[in-house]
């Protein structure tokens, strides 16, 4: 038997978790979803991630149909079902079952699932060595058109970000704003490190308010680096000292490469590699037992 997946208030098997065909989260990428980690038996702050889930829920005016409590509460006895010690968490809330037209108001009752599992974004040599990306073809979409504090299932400009990686023989894709600006990555924010000044851009460009990016400013802050949001061209980039990226399920991961131009020594720097075992203490002492 497979894992247990959390499905609109019960536990069923993985092979059985199934949705309709006129679910709105399957006809138009309807809602919003988190993904967060555990570590030894603790989940990594979840607070934070539920409520950038039920802002983003809020500004899409989906109703969760649960209280934050009631979903991490749900999370934890889905990792307990499922017996994982370290694992990677998905919770996803559609709109649920509506007709074949665009309004939500068809939708009755949101689509609320839990899937837990194990995942390795980037093999093991990447964090040793160093990854190498490339800037996308696509641009990102403006905060006008889509909100990127909105985790949207909607991932398409996402996904050609990451078709334009794949074509450059790459794991990821540099993705710039409608004005040539940084914004993040396809599935990651991104840092750059010069002259011991550790940088990433402001969110309101067009990325994504990670939890692991405001983590590594802490921490980048307790450990005493100076830090600042900045407005930054590609250039800025091959230019630097050293550059990482930051996610979920990426946790903090080198970039040496960029649009084949080495980055600094051309191998993972030493702030980069500090902020990496910082952020390897914190997992391990920040997060909720379960």
């Amino acid at each position: 038997m497979g894992l247990k997946v959390f499905l609109n208030g019960e536990f069923v098997e993985s092979e059985e978790a199934k949705i309709s065909v006129f679910d709105h989260g399957v006809l138009y990428g309807d809602g919003v979803f988190e993904g967060i980690r555990a570590y030894n038996r603790s989940v990594f702050r979840p607070e934070e991630h539920l409520d950038r889930l039920y802002d983003g829920a809020g500004a899409i005016r989906l109703e969760i149909g649960m209280s934050k409590n009631e979903l991490q509460e749900k999370i934890c006895e889905t990792l307990r079902l499922n017996d994982l010690d370290n694992a990677y968490i998905r919770v996803v809330v559609t709109r649920g079952e509506g007709d074949l037209g665009l309004d939500p108001r068809k939708c009755k009752k949101s689509t609320v699932f839990i899937i837990t599992d194990r995942i390795a974004l980037y093999p093991r040599e990447y964090y040793i060595n160093g990854l190498s990306i490339v800037t996308a073809k696509t641009r990102r979409n403006p905060p006008e058109a889509l909100n990127p504090r909105i985790k949207s299932l909607n991932y398409m400009n996402n996904i050609l970000g990451k078709i334009d990686a794949i074509d450059g023989g790459t794991e990821e894709a540099l993705m710039l704003t409608m004005d040539g600006y940084v914004a993040e990555c396809t599935g990651d924010n991104i840092f750059i490190v010069t002259a011991g000044r550790v940088m990433t851009p402001p969110n309101d460009v067009g990325a994504l308010c990670g939890i692991t990016q405001g983590a590594v400013i802490e921490l980048a802050r307790q450990n005493g680096f100076e830090f600042a949001y900045e407005m930054m061209k590609p250039e800025q980039l091959y230019e630097a000292d050293e550059c990482f990226l930051t996610g979920t399920a990426a946790e903090i991961v080198p970039v040496v490469r960029i649009d084949g131009k080495a980055v600094g020594a051309g191998k993972p720097g030493e702030v980069t590699k500090k902020l990496m075992g910082f952020f390897r203490e914190l997992v391990e002492t920040d997060g909720v037992r379960y």
